[in-house]
């Protein structure tokens, strides 16, 4: 179990490494790894002009209290919100749209 917990720290400090806001509670590794699944996601299926599939992969996403922005900080803000909150929602959010896009994908060349 000690084994698991270990690796389950590794992988979180490796996702939170682009929030740039602290994660507290009880939910904090499923809001990390959700931030790390939504910049898969983007690097899969591109985002904008701006901020395509190289761009991303290259670049990297920033998650910020207030925006999402690739390559640092103060880089092209992919979206603004008003809250963290509403940031970890839309991306949430997000994630699910492309799992359930991927899902019923699968099903019909299946």
């Amino acid at each position: 179990m000690k084994g698991y917990i270990n690796s389950r720290e590794r992988e979180y400090t490796i996702a939170k490494e682009q929030i740039t806001f602290s994660l507290r509670g009880k939910n904090k590794y499923y809001y990390a790894f959700q931030c790390a699944q939504f910049e898969k996601n983007i690097i899969k299926y591109g985002y904008d002009s701006y901020a395509t599939s190289t761009a991303v992969k290259n670049e990297g996403l920033f998650f910020n209290e207030f925006s999402i922005t690739l390559g640092h900080y103060y880089g092209h803000d992919l979206k603004r919100f008003n809250s963290k909150q509403e940031m970890l929602g839309f991306v949430i959010g997000y994630n699910e749209s492309i799992n359930n896009f991927e899902y019923y994908n699968q099903i019909k060349t299946a």
